[in-house]
């Protein structure tokens, strides 16, 4: 066993409800505190005095600076595995052109498409590596990552091995997903109907088979795939064992509301849902994923963050970091910023890049630092947990522990 501080604070996050609003009051803090981890497990959070007490045979990790320490954040919803780059994307957005005219230019998600398959496995791991340690420096342990740039059994898989590759070089958690039901691939000879039928019958039982992944997407949108057809192919996964997240409502409405009906874990983005659909979500199990990262980088509205929470919804927090909508990959300052816009409650934002992140997952064993939750915690140079935020991304995290080990 080791006890790791004093902090001058810890945020525990602990005995938080995981749906609705949150006042910073019901945060537990606590003053110079010390947190007892074995076997990679919080054993207890209290007092550092008391734990010193308590436990005087215990290994000491000793925090000899203020410092505060909360639960290591998660990041819900990422495409950080992607060849190329879209820097002309955004140029030509906010030059005002159109999502089609980018596309008619080369540009848009085909363009990582083309980019994705062109690079060599060793070529995608180099850089998937480089993003994840990225997100670890910034107190971020637990990451989803994407396929969907490859869009084709030999290219989807290729996605899916290197993240399999990558979590055998980092410490952090990660999750992939298979999204190749992304967009129908203008190389592939079919309709919409018949490349879900593919993934189906040939790429799902391929990625079931190596063990890749155990969770699908579909991005559900007029330039994507259409509601009924999603909800079809959503429930079809679901039957071959898969767990199931929606990219949804992102422009236009609906398709939240089809998360929610086929018990997706999540429906993610929600900037065009309408107020019934609101309520629908916010009234069943599936967990709403803001990604403010994309409304910034497309100068789009906010997720109604504020109307989920007040509904009682299950709000979690991700970054979207792709190459093109939402290249800046920065979860906090982006949690700040729709902290900002949304009036969210410091400990409203806190839960929701921890433990309800956790929730969107599936993973209800971290995001906490109470007993035998996975000891996963971050700490800043600070004397005021407020400033994290406060500081929208500035502040860097002072120590990155996985598994009550720094790293």
């Amino acid at each position: 066993m080791k006890i790791i501080g004093p902090f001058r604070q810890i945020v525990t996050l602990a005995n938080l409800p995981l749906r609705g609003k949150l006042s910073d009051h019901q945060l537990e803090i606590i003053e110079n505190g010390g947190i007892l981890v074995d076997a990679g497990k919080v054993v207890e959070t209290t007092s550092y005095k008391t734990l010193m007490t308590r436990y005087p045979d215990a290994e000491k990790d000793i925090i000899a600076e203020d410092r505060i320490a909360m639960p290591a954040f998660i990041d819900a919803h990422t495409h950080i595995c992607f060849g190329g780059n879209r820097a002309n994307d955004f140029a030509m957005r906010n030059a005002g052109k159109s999502y089609l005219e980018i596309a008619e230019r080369g540009g848009g998600i085909w363009s990582s498409v083309q980019h994705t398959r062109a690079a060599t496995e060793e070529e995608l791991l180099k850089s998937t590596l480089q993003r994840i340690q990225f997100l670890v420096g910034l107190g971020i342990t637990t990451i989803e990552i994407k396929s969907g740039y490859g869009l084709d059994v030999e290219n989807e898989l290729k996605m899916l091995r290197v993240i399999k590759k990558a979590q055998a070089k980092t410490k952090a958690t990660l999750v992939p997903t298979c999204l190749a039901a992304h967009l129908k691939p203008r190389d592939f000879e079919g309709d919409n109907s018949a490349y879900l039928q593919y993934i189906l019958t040939e790429i799902l039982p391929a990625v079931k088979a190596e063990n890749l992944a155990k969770r699908v997407d579909i991005f559900v949108e007029k330039t994507a795939f259409l509601p009924e057809e999603s909800k079809d192919f959503l429930t079809k996964t679901k039957n071959l064992g898969f767990e199931i997240t929606v990219h949804a409502d992102q422009f236009t409405p609906g398709s939240s509301r089809i998360a929610a009906e086929v018990g997706a874990r999540s429906a993610d983005h929600l900037e065009a849902t309408i107020d019934d659909d609101i309520a629908f979500l916010a009234e069943s199990e599936t967990a709403a994923v803001a990604l403010p990262g994309a409304s910034l980088g497309l100068g789009e509205k906010f997720t109604p963050a504020r109307k989920i929470l007040d509904h009682n919804g299950i709000l979690a927090i991700a970054s979207d970091w792709n190459p093109g909508s939402a290249p800046m990959g920065n979860l906090i300052t982006q949690a700040s910023i729709l902290a900002a816009y949304e009036k969210l409650s410091t400990a409203e934002v806190l839960a929701g890049i921890t433990l309800r992140a956790a929730y969107a997952l599936g993973m209800q064993d971290r995001g906490t630092l109470a007993k035998g939750y996975k000891a996963d915690f971050v700490t800043f140079k600070t004397d005021n947990f407020q400033n994290v935020l406060y500081n929208q991304g500035s502040m860097s995290a002072a120590g990155v522990y996985i598994d009550g080990e720094q790293v």
